[in-house]
């Protein structure tokens, strides 16, 4: 048996295996299987790979950028993000590849209009990296928010998010809020509206429609949730391993 899966601290909410096995059943491969694997460090993880007998996995939140110094080799995307979320196994060796960036893009670029030049982008761990590296390709502006800015150069807090809103009109979250179990929250500040012009991008698949595209769709903003992101980068990933 063929053995993929997914690493990652907490893994309650991943549709990952679902789509797998769905996938698996409805094209007639009966010899592999995905499993979800709940890790609380990547101490020994190259070791844990091989008596697992892993061809290949997934990583997802917190380890993105963690697992890059245990990898053997990587791939010029890798290389340019400082992020993986897809590891191929070939002859022991890790192999890291993003398929995030490409699935972000491909996903992205039908709903963009000629008013989306610059972005907001919603968090500053590995999946925003993937996001940032997309709209250098795209030739659109951005600025990372977070919550502790602290000076760091493109950086900026979300009082000051606040205030670029009304004249930037694509925001991306990258951040876990609003992903379940805790439905109820939102990264964003609920008494910033958008507008019309607004697109906003949640990477954050479960639920559907997280708290964050509800306050963007009362306000007449386009939305767009990660199921069609999560299933891109997935077949990516499979387009790698098999």
């Amino acid at each position: 048996m063929k053995k993929y899966g997914l690493i990652g601290k907490k893994l309650g909410h991943s549709w990952s295996k679902k789509w797998f096995d769905t996938m698996f059943a409805s094209t007639g491969i009966n010899d592999a299987q995905y499993c979800l694997y709940e890790m609380p460090n990547l101490e020994g993880l190259p070791h844990w790979v091989a008596e697992e007998g892993l061809r290949g996995f997934n990583v997802t939140i917190p380890y993105k950028e963690e697992i890059i110094p245990l990898l053997d080799d990587m791939d010029e995307v890798v290389q340019a993000i400082g992020a993986t979320n897809c590891v191929e196994v070939t002859e022991g060796r890790l192999v890291g590849h993003n398929t995030d960036a490409p699935a972000f893009e491909q996903t992205l670029r039908p709903l963009l209009k000629p008013w989306h030049t610059r972005a907001l982008i919603l968090g500053t761990g590995g999946a925003s990296k993937a996001v940032a590296f997309t709209l250098r390709r795209l030739g659109i502006d951005y600025a990372f928010v977070s919550r502790s800015p602290q000076g760091r150069p493109n950086i900026i807090g979300y009082a000051e998010a606040c205030r670029q809103v009304p004249d930037t009109f694509l925001i991306v979250n990258c951040t876990p809020v609003g992903m379940y179990p805790n439905t109820e929250a939102s990264p964003w500040p609920t008494n910033q509206p958008f507008t019309s012009r607004h697109l906003c991008y949640d990477l954050i698949y479960n639920p559907a429609q997280t708290r964050f595209l509800q306050s963007a769709k009362a306000c007449g903003a386009a939305w767009a949730g990660g199921l069609a992101m999560l299933e891109r980068q997935a077949q990516l990933s499979w387009n790698i391993w098999k």
